[in-house]
């Protein structure tokens, strides 16, 4: 069975409609280049053949290759010649003697914009989810279709470079802006019909990179005007990803070294660069992690089997602060009704002006427009009256984290709720099974543990306490896929997942520093480990005095229930930092750092005096390896005590929740790629070194018996 259609019409134009069966979307996979091949081939064959017009007959154009089969490659021959069997059919496609227009009727993203950018002319729907990008970087990989050619020589090295280094995703009216697309249209009838009239017109198209007069746009590598791009790039994307990312190396040489040879040379040259970015450690981290686990997630891994799907249509949030406008505002994008509750109609109605707000940074990013932000603020009502909460299916408590206040709401929002719906709260760190037990009904009590900014980041933790049921776990599951977020499913502990080992990184970062280590070494380390942030960064973003709470909470509970909280060393220096110092972090303006109304951020002097730097500094290979030791061991454990469920959860919660090292694929990945038993010894000798707290956890030692990896 094909997976391109061939029709001829009338006036011998081809249309070629890229259809892979079976699938949702197109994969660049083997059959569809095989059908490409055959296709192509046929072209060739013909001379009555007078135009050919790429489009698809599914609802993106294509997006892209595929990950699976290059995260099974182990042989860096099989990734060359791959390539370079893609690039052959694109090189076959411009030079087959025929106009080809791309009539692209939906996204085209990595292989699938190289296979469009093979094309002579390139038309696109303008509709507002078409996204248009070389994304590849994401995978830790290089776009090995002739992108990293194509697209400077079409639109210069320096636009080219930096959209293909950040991966970045254009709408239709900026890739048009880029010069990536030729002209836009309103629908498929225009659209087929505007790719006909350019062939009909133009009948000796060819590329402009096939002209021997061909100037590249902005000059070549050697043009002068390119030499201060050549003398700052390497070092700026050095300072970003401290080298954590072979990709970046490798685009920029495949760009430059393009710059001076011909385009079939440049070609080859890609190809070299694309296998040794297949092969590495980067890569098979992140496509095993960020597109197969990920992928598994997203398709229900996690969900409870053989239970019906549960779509919202209204929602109650209550609680119209930061977090409740976060996650208003994703619930009515996804076309969701909203009702947002607050102590008063202003804090409501101040909450909905943020929702506002937020879709004017939207439109001015192109990612909305004008007229459909009315249609989404219409989704939101702002109120004060629990009654108006009766008919909804779902009811999300984003409050203060207070056990007296979340009962309160609890309490009066189940009184008007309908049997059958769901409450839930979005709390950090408190435990569900003790916040469900001011709940008249526990089995739908569930906890939804959305991440800040929650209108942004992409997780969500699902928490499920003692009595909440399979049913209820399942609607907590549908609605985070219905807005388009990513649930991972863990059981309730204090701290669930998420913010049980991220406080790992948080305090170390602090013990360091107690220690004696120098803060900006500590900071260095993290960003070296690969984290977004340093950790007294993040803990200062987080809040200092959030995290003292925590503690606090956690030993009154502790002591409720007759059990102690293990004491970290680090608890005397936070204590001290707010208690002492008053700095609660960012918020407030005073932390670990410094946030000055005019300039940047700088580490706090002060610092040096409460904790005075010791005569010996640690080398900064032990700093970058407690940082991430404490934060995989942790996560170790939660997945022994079955609090994570999955290898998948606690990889992709890893990366998307608090920043884990993407490169390393996610905290368990880790551990794989650092070799179970080799991760062991040093856990062992760090805790003899460094605190009793580095031990592996048991189940890593049973794994290193037993040889066996996190799959």
């Amino acid at each position: 069975m094909t997976s391109v259609n061939f029709q001829k019409d009338a006036d011998h134009i081809v249309t070629l409609t890229l259809d892979v069966p079976g699938h949702s979307a197109n994969l660049l996979n083997d059959d569809l280049r095989a059908s490409l091949l055959a296709a192509i081939t046929a072209v060739e064959a013909d001379p009555g053949i007078s135009g050919v017009i790429l489009t698809s007959g599914k609802k993106e154009f294509a997006v892209g290759a595929d990950l699976e089969q290059l995260h099974r490659i182990g042989d860096a021959r099989e990734a060359f010649e791959l390539a370079q069997q893609f690039k052959s059919l694109l090189r076959r496609l411009e030079q087959c003697g025929r106009p080809v227009v791309a009539a692209i009727n939906g996204s085209a993203l990595g292989a699938g914009l190289e296979l469009a950018l093979a094309c002579h002319c390139r038309i696109a729907l303008n509709h507002p989810k078409a996204r248009f990008g070389l994304p590849e970087v994401k995978y830790g990989l290089l776009p090995g279709g002739g992108g990293t050619q194509r697209l400077p020589r079409l639109i210069g090295i320096e636009h080219a470079l930096r959209l293909i280094l950040e991966g970045k995703e254009l709408s239709a009216e900026q890739a048009r802006q880029h010069g990536i697309l030729q002209a836009l249209a309103g629908d498929k009838e225009e659209l087929l019909a505007q790719a006909k009239t350019w062939c009909l017109t133009h009948p000796k198209a060819m590329q402009a990179w096939d002209d021997k007069k061909f100037r590249w746009p902005g000059g070549d590598t050697r043009s002068p005007d390119n030499v201060q791009l050549w003398t700052a790039a390497p070092s700026i994307a050095s300072a970003r990803n401290c080298g954590n990312y072979p990709a970046v190396t490798n685009i920029m040489s495949c760009v430059f070294e393009g710059g001076i040879v011909d385009f079939d040379t440049g070609c080859e040259i890609e190809s070299r660069y694309f296998a040794e970015c297949v092969l590495s450690p980067a890569a098979k981290n992140m496509i095993g992690t960020l597109w197969c686990q990920l992928n598994a997630i997203n398709k229900g891994r996690s969900r409870p089997e053989g239970l019906p799907s549960s779509p919202v249509s209204k929602i109650g949030i209550v609680g119209a602060g930061m977090m409740g406008v976060g996650i208003a505002y994703a619930a009515a994008k996804a076309g969701i009704k909203v009702m947002l509750l607050d102590t008063s109609f202003a804090l409501a109605e101040h909450g909905k002006a943020d929702v506002a707000a937020l879709l004017d940074q939207a439109i001015a990013s192109g990612r909305q427009t004008a007229a459909g932000k009315q249609a989404f603020l219409a989704r939101i009502k702002p109120t004060v009256a629990f009654d108006e909460l009766a008919d909804c299916e779902l009811v999300i408590e984003a409050v203060f984290e207070s056990r007296p206040v979340k009962a309160e709401v609890t309490q009066r929002t189940e009184a008007v709720l309908a049997p059958g719906a769901v409450f839930a709260s979005n709390t950090s760190a408190l435990p569900i099974t003790g916040l469900a037990q001011a709940s008249a009904r526990p089995a739908n009590f569930i906890g939804l543990h959305f991440f800040s900014p929650a209108d942004k980041m992409r997780l969500v933790e699902i928490i499920v306490g003692q009595q909440t049921s399979q049913q209820t776990l399942a609607r907590g599951y549908d609605f985070v896929r219905q807005i388009k977020k990513t649930p991972i499913v863990v059981n309730d502990s204090r701290g669930f997942y998420s913010s049980r080992v991220v406080a790992t990184y948080l305090l170390e970062g602090l013990k360091l520093m107690m220690e004696g280590q120098h803060p900006r070494a500590i900071e260095m380390a993290g960003l070296q480990a690969g984290m977004p942030l340093g950790p007294l960064a993040l803990h200062d973003e987080i809040s200092l005095s959030l995290s003292w709470q925590i503690v606090q909470q956690a030993r009154k509970d502790g002591a409720a229930e007759g059990q102690a909280l293990l004491a970290h060393p680090a608890y005397a220096g936070l204590e001290k930092m707010v208690r002492d110092y008053g700095r609660s972090g960012k918020k407030c303006g005073m932390g670990f750092y410094e946030y000055p109304a005019h300039g940047h951020k700088h580490l706090w002097p002060g610092l040096r005096q409460i904790f005075p730097l010791a005569a010996h500094q640690l080398p900064q290979q032990d700093l970058i390896e407690r940082l991430l030791f404490v934060q995989a061991n942790e996560a170790a454990k939660c997945y022994e005590e079955k609090v994570v469920l999955s290898v998948a959860d606690a990889n992709v919660g890893s990366i998307f929740g608090w920043g884990f090292a993407p490169f390393q694929g996610g905290v368990l990945q880790y551990i794989n790629t650092y070799g179970v038993a080799n991760f062991v010894a040093r856990a062992r000798q760090m805790a003899k070194q460094f605190d009793a707290y580095f031990a592996p956890a048991k189940i890593l030692v049973e794994m290193a018996k037993e040889g066996k990896t996190f799959k």
